[in-house]
């Protein structure tokens, strides 16, 4: 009976970890977002990790769905 329980909270504890982690990279996405709007020149790099921090974004919101967990 034990073994259930830890399983359940450990899954909780990931699952917090998970929803910290997609708020952090909506952050790092939209301040990239916001950052390349604001920069008058183009350039590569900058439109590189903007693209790089929507990708981590979806993942780990796909993550969360796969693990049918949701956030505030």
């Amino acid at each position: 009976m034990g073994l259930f329980r830890k399983k359940s909270k450990l899954k909780k504890g990931y699952d917090e970890k998970l929803l910290m982690l997609i708020e952090h990279q909506k952050e790092a996405w939209e301040q990239s977002k916001l950052l390349e709007e604001i920069i008058v020149e183009e350039h590569p790099k900058q439109k590189a990790d903007r693209k790089l921090a929507q990708a981590k974004y979806f993942y780990l919101f796909k993550e969360a769905r796969v693990r049918n967990i949701s956030g505030k």
